[in-house]
């Protein structure tokens, strides 16, 4: 008999250990109540704070200006880490592309969830084997209550499987130019060779932020969804939603191998970031510091109108050459030229540094010999802050010019003896 007991004990604890081990693998969302008290009193500090560089925590950390794309801060961000539930992220970009792709599946289709999805673990939307939900449910219950079942299903209603699916996030990955990201699941739960880096999280949601559905979704706070008829109400597990001025999403995450994850894009006066923070030990420590990094850009950074000093000192340049490049043997003399695209207009500048930013013109062929075609370097247009180079532009030629022929030269020695008669 007490073997018999001590058999049931060993086989009850290994079940228990099977249990804790796989429960420790999922990604969890709400397992912590959030502290709004402590909350806005970490809001109030940070928004006071004068200190120039913020103190963070998390292991990994960046700030992206959405516009210029540059990096404000960082913080270990091209380092490979797992990333836990903000891979949905990407999930919902492959969904909604897919969508647009195939007429069969749309945002209103309604899917029946596969045994797959109903059994999956850790966060959840509630779905069953066998329930009748609609796409769009799935992708609200994907980014607000981070659904490890939503995530599931989206998976086999596009790519047919898990691994089909994650094949599918892999190619958006490369097409996005991505060296440092790779997927094995749509949910995010830890396993190997399932990571990212800070800084290429932050490039995926700021592509996923250009779609509007995704936009629409992840600035939600609550949701109704309809599952098999019966209708249930979901919250954003996005802390900051709501409590931090500008803040419009975007995804939270949880692993023990990723530890606590927050993704956040916030807009003020359309100085628009994203702030990544991953490795975080506590929930409090990732919402302590994205609100360091969010206020700590906007305290130190401002939007300088770099276009419109470009566009100034571009005309000037113009003014001053404009009959000085020169076209030898040419059907004209002169070439009109034309200044690189400017791809944004702003760029964040720290605050005691714009009075720094200097702008120069130099001349690099000024000199042709005809035939010249259009796109031919004329002069480099360098935006500079101090010594640190932020922009480089070409001056091109913006027309083609032949070179003159027999006739050319006898019309213009007719021109010469007309005006030597005159």
């Amino acid at each position: 008999m007490k073997n018999k007991r001590k058999l049931l004990t060993i086989v009850l604890n290994i079940i228990l250990i099977i249990f804790i081990l796989n429960f420790n693998s999922f990604a969890f969302e709400i397992e912590e109540a959030t502290d709004y008290i402590w909350l806005q009193e970490e809001i109030t500090n940070a928004s006071n704070s004068t200190s120039k560089e913020p103190n963070i925590n998390s292991k990994y950390a960046i700030v992206l200006d959405r516009d210029s794309k540059t990096i404000l801060y960082e913080k270990n961000s091209n380092k490979k880490v797992p990333m836990a539930s903000t891979t949905k992220i990407m999930t919902a970009i492959v969904l909604l592309e897919n969508i647009e792709k195939n007429n069969s599946l749309t945002l209103e289709t309604q899917v029946e969830v596969c045994k797959e999805a109903g059994a999956i673990g850790g966060s959840r939307l509630g779905l069953k084997k066998g329930d009748k939900v609609s796409v769009n449910d799935l992708l609200y219950g994907l980014l607000l209550c981070s659904g490890n079942d939503a995530a599931i299903q989206i998976a086999v209603s596009v790519g047919g499987s898990v691994e089909g699916f994650a094949n599918l996030m892999n190619k958006k990955a490369e097409e996005m130019g991505l060296k440092n990201s790779h997927f094995v699941t749509p949910h995010g739960l830890d396993m190997e060779e399932h990571y990212t880096t800070a800084y290429e999280l932050a490039i995926i949601t700021d592509y996923a932020l250009n779609i509007e559905k995704f936009a629409e979704v992840v600035k939600t706070r609550n949701y109704t969804v309809c599952i098999d008829g019966n209708y249930k109400t979901i919250t954003n597990t996005n802390e900051l939603l709501g409590y931090l001025k500008g803040v419009n999403g975007v995804k939270t995450g949880f692993t023990n191998g990723a530890g606590r994850c927050l993704v956040t894009s916030v807009d003020r006066d359309g100085f628009n970031i994203i702030t990544v923070v991953l490795g975080a030990d506590t929930k409090k420590i990732r919402t302590k510091d994205s609100i360091s990094l969010i206020e700590y850009t906007y305290n130190n950074f401002e939007q300088m109108n770099i276009a419109d000093l470009i566009k100034e000192k571009y005309e000037e340049w113009c003014k001053i050459n404009e009959n000085r490049i020169f076209v030898y043997k040419g059907k004209k003399n002169n070439i009109n030229v034309k200044l690189e695209d400017i791809k944004y207009n702003y760029y964040p500048t720290k605050k005691e540094s714009l009075k720094d930013i200097s702008i120069s013109i130099d001349n690099i062929n000024t000199f042709f010999e005809a035939p010249v075609t259009k796109n031919i370097l004329v002069a480099k247009l360098t935006v500079k802050i101090r010594e640190k180079e932020i922009l480089t532009l070409n001056i091109v030629t913006n027309e083609d010019v032949g070179r003159k022929d027999i006739k050319d030269y006898f019309l213009e020695c007719l021109k010469c003896q007309r005006s030597y008669n005159f």
